[in-house]
Order: C-alpha cells, then sequence, then structure tokens
C-alpha cells in the first residue's frame, strides 16, 4: 500500500482470495512485466532507485531477488548497505548514498540505506535529536533533488510484527548455513520492539513525500509480500514513463510547498562585474615578500586543520586566462601533498552525464582535514551548461536553489567553503590569449573554445552576475578576486584562504572547550 497515512501499529495487509497457485502465476507475470519495463527505462533513460527497507528477517534480501529475477544482470545493480567505513564516516553522511545513484536507464536496489542508518544512529546515541532532525531535512533534500532531475525513487518497507520476527530470528540463528545472517542487532530490535516501532513510524511519517512516498508490505507471506512489491514497483515505472513522455514536471516543481525555487538563503549583496574596480597593482618585490609570508603560515594552518579534522574546499570559477591555474598552484605550493587534491573540473564524461550533474562534485569531496581545490566547480550548470544549451531553462533556474543546499549541507557538515571569482576585463585576456598563442611553451592554454566563449563574453557576463546575486550565501560567500594583476590576486587569496581557516580554527577552539565543559 501507498503509505499516505503512516499507521505500522494497527497496519496489516488485507487477505488475497487467490490460492497458492494462482499467487506463484501472478508473480510469473509480474516479473516478465517488470522484464519488459527494463526495456522501457532504458529506451526513455529513466534511472530507478529502489530503497527497501525494513525489520530484520522481514525478507529484504528475498525480496529483491524476486524483483530481480527477470531483470537483465547488465542493467541493474543490488548493493547491500552496510555500516559506512572508516572512509565513508570522514566524509558528509549522504556521500555513500549519493555515490550509489544509478546512471539513466538503470535499476539500483539497495538493501537498506539512509533510513536504517539514521535510525540506528540516533538510537545509539551518535546523533543528538537536533543532528537527527537535520539529517531528515537533509534526506528530504536528497530525494526531493533526485525526482526534480528525472529519477523515480521508489521506497518499500517490510513490516512484521514481533512474535514473527522472535521466530525467524530463532529459526535462522539454529540453522549453521543461515545463523551468519542474524545480527546482535537484529535482536536487539526484537527486545525492544515498540521503541523501533516508533522510531520507524515517526521518520516515515517526516519523509512520506509526495514526490516518493513511503510503501508498506506486510511480508508476513513471503508470496504476498512479492507480489506487492512487484505490484508496486510495476505501477510506479508504468506512472513515470507516462509523465516523463508527457513533459510533466515532478510534484515537488508544482507544489508551492516543495518548489525549489521558492527557497529562500541568507545572501551576501555581491557588485556587478561592471563595478569592480581592476587598478590593483603589486610590485614583484612586494609579491614575493608576501607570498613568502602567507604560504610559511598556510602552511602552519594546513597542519591544524588536519589535527581538527576540518574539511576544507576552494572552489575556482573565472574568466579564461583570469589566472587560475596560477593562484592555485601558489596555494598548494604551501600544503603537504598528502593533504590535498586538485580536482580540474571539464566537460562531463558520458557516465557523469548520465547522473544528477552533482555527482561527480561529490565523489571528490575532502575527508575530514584535508583541503580539495576545484579548478570550475558546479557552477557550470548555470553558466557553461545555461548558455551552451545543455540544460533547460527550468533545469538551470532550478540549481541556484539545489547549489545552495548542497553548500550548506556541507558548512553544516564542518567544512569551510571559499569560493574565488577571479576577475579581470575584456583586454587583459586578449592579451593574455595573443601571449600564449605567440608563446610555444603556452600554446597547450589556449583553444578555440576559448575564443568562442570570448564572443560571448556579454552572455557570460550577464549570467555570471545573476550567479553571484544568487549563491553568494552567508555561510558559502563569494569572493571577487581583481586579477588584472596576478600577483595582487595570489596575495589576495592566500590572504583570505589564512583569515578563513584561523577563524574556523578559532571557533573550533571554542566549541571544544563549550563542549568539554558541558562534559
Amino acid at each position: 500500500m501507498s503509505s499516505q497515512n503512516i499507521n505500522l501499529k494497527n497496519f496489516s495487509s488485507p487477505d488475497s482470495p487467490l490460492s497458492g497457485e494462482e499467487k506463484k502465476e501472478k508473480i510469473k507475470t509480474l516479473r516478465a512485466k517488470l522484464g519488459e519495463l527494463q526495456l522501457k527505462i532504458q529506451e526513455q533513460k529513466l534511472p530507478v532507485l529502489v530503497l527497501v527497507e525494513g525489520w530484520g528477517a522481514s525478507g529484504k534480501g528475498s525480496r529483491i531477488s524476486s524483483m530481480i529475477r527477470e531483470l537483465d544482470p547488465r542493467f541493474f545493480r543490488v548493493i547491500s548497505v552496510s555500516s559506512p567505513s572508516q572512509e565513508e564516516l570522514a566524509k558528509p553522511f549522504l556521500y555513500r548514498h549519493m555515490k550509489n545513484i544509478p546512471e539513466n536507464g538503470k535499476f539500483i536496489f539497495l538493501d537498506s540505506g539512509w533510513m536504517d542508518e539514521t535510525i540506528r544512529d540516533f538510537q545509539a546515541g551518535r546523533i543528538c535529536v537536533q543532528q537527527y532532525l537535520d539529517r531528515l531535512e537533509e534526506i528530504k533534500i536528497f530525494e526531493r533533488q533526485l525526482c526534480d532531475n528525472g529519477y523515480l525513487l521508489v521506497k518499500l518497507f517490510l513490516h512484521i510484527d514481533k512474535k514473527e520476527q522472535q521466530e525467524r530470528l530463532e529459526h535462522l540463528r539454529k540453522n549453521a548455513d543461515t545463523s551468519w545472517r542474524v545480527s546482535e542487532h537484529d535482536f536487539w530490535q526484537n527486545h525492544h520492539y515498540s521503541t523501533c516501532l516508533e522510531d520507524f513510524q515517526s521518520f516515515m511519517e517526516q519523509t512520506n513525500l509526495p514526490f516518493a512516498p513511503w510503501h508498506i508490505i506486510d511480508s508476513t507471506h513471503r508470496k504476498q509480500s512479492e507480489i506487492d512489491c512487484l505490484e508496486i514497483l510495476c505501477s510506479s515505472i508504468e506512472q513515470a514513463l507516462m509523465e516523463k513522455e508527457a513533459g510533466i514536471l515532478p510534484i515537488s516543481q508544482t507544489d508551492p510547498q516543495y518548489d525549489p525555487k521558492l527557497k529562500t538563503f541568507p545572501l551576501v549583496t555581491m557588485p556587478l562585474l561592471a563595478d569592480i574596480p581592476l587598478d590593483q597593482e603589486m610590485s614583484r618585490e612586494e609579491y614575493k615578500k608576501q607570498l613568502k609570508f602567507y604560504q610559511k603560515k598556510l602552511a602552519k594552518l594546513h597542519d591544524q586543520i588536519y589535527r581538527w579534522k576540518i574539511p576544507v574546499i576552494l572552489a575556482y570559477e573565472g574568466w579564461d586566462a583570469a589566472g587560475k591555474g596560477g593562484n592555485i598552484k601558489r596555494i598548494t605550493g604551501a600544503l603537504n601533498p598528502r593533504g590535498y587534491q586538485v580536482i580540474p573540473v571539464a566537460a562531463p564524461k558520458p557516465y557523469e552525464l548520465a547522473r544528477h550533474y552533482l555527482w561527480r562534485f561529490w565523489q571528490n569531496l575532502p575527508k575530514r582535514g584535508h583541503i580539495v581545490l576545484f579548478d570550475r566547480t558546479w557552477y557550470g550548470r548555470v553558466m557553461v551548461e545555461r548558455l551552451e544549451g545543455f540544460c533547460k531553462e527550468n533545469d538551470w533556474q532550478r540549481a541556484y536553489t539545489e547549489i545552495n543546499e548542497f553548500e550548506k549541507q556541507l558548512t553544516d557538515w564542518g567544512a569551510v567553503i571559499l569560493k574565488f571569482w577571479v576577475q579581470i576585463d575584456k583586454d587583459t585576456q586578449l592579451a593574455r590569449f595573443q601571449e600564449r598563442q605567440q608563446n610555444p611553451d603556452k600554446q597547450w592554454k589556449i583553444t578555440d573554445e576559448d575564443w568562442r566563449n570570448r564572443e560571448k563574453w556579454d552572455q557570460y557576463e550577464v549570467a555570471v552576475n545573476e550567479m553571484l546575486q544568487k549563491t553568494s550565501t552567508t555561510y558559502a560567500p563569494w569572493h571577487i578576486i581583481e586579477s588584472n594583476c596576478k600577483y595582487y590576486a595570489r596575495i589576495k587569496t592566500l590572504r583570505l584562504l589564512t583569515e578563513t581557516l584561523e577563524a574556523a580554527l578559532e571557533q573550533a577552539a571554542k566549541h571544544s572547550k563549550h563542549s568539554h565543559k558541558e562534559r
């Protein structure tokens, strides 16, 4: 059933009038139908994510096995989501779930996922009430963004009563070949059934979204629950295919309660690019002196942010030939090579294009205490993709909100985000282009695409101004780096970086001191 009203306490599935043989035949028919739908989702490039949650021993694995029986194994994957690894614990909560989203036209089946992980963390005291509520908000944003970007998310919860669970757990434990499938947590869950029931119900009530509803499956009787899972999955795919073919927008983009474009964020007022003075100068002697000073300071700060486990994200955007590469080089020259990574962002590869546009950036987020520098970023969605027609207007208009949400999740996780727009004027760009063409050692830096982009300077300036106005938030503001003078630009960036890291370390120390006093 579709759980418009979640009520696990009094939930029971109506008895089926079908005989055992009739149920077998129906399962066979539904599996064949799902196999046919698999071909259609490939044709329509519909990505399908099936999340199967439920009680321990409720049959999650066997229900997934039933659903995939007639599917082409080249186009689906089953992932059993276990406890996060040490590397995953060093990344944001959603990192390991975002990295598992399917490509267009393929299935991913998750045996447990973000629901099970969140409830376990809360029950074990690893997250407090406020952190639990914050995580619920993250999950709702995650699910909405998936649906907004063309994904079908089917959420199934397999329900059994306390007595049924206990009998199954005991049966599994007695058999040497199945005892490994039972964990201590499963028995803990059964002993605390009422508490877990309340936690499951609360979670599902708060994440029961019209575009990603929960479906409760009575998993007491295997064949009937197989039928229920298959029917829900088939009908969900048919509905999604019909809406995709008809060009119908998701509920999240038509219902004001969920429309991302209506969300507001605390913004910092930004100047227009045309109003930014670019007459700053710095002598080579002064540059060398300050470079040495700030690089020495940055090297010490790098050690400290590693000790305090603060992740740092530096996002570079700017005009071609503005000096992003040289700027990045002066920062990395001060860093321990084991503690940073530079990600040059080019046109997305086919497997990246086949997923949510933020997916490839989630893959490269830093671990706690590490620094990642992005040379070009997720802002390509509202610049290159917007101007070159690589996405629809609705997509790039919605992206302002999606990006603000993405960066808010990262700063809530504890990351420091510094976003630099490297600014030059049109004449300076032309002079640098010509220098590159005439210098054999720099010719690789200039391409036909650079010249084509230059012809669209005015259009890009409009897009950049809108980007700065809509995504310079108090938690992740934009910094304009005046770069007609490269020396000035490099020192300004180093100064901003060191000042920001010093402030973050001071805040971390205060928080630690406050927490220690509370204990």
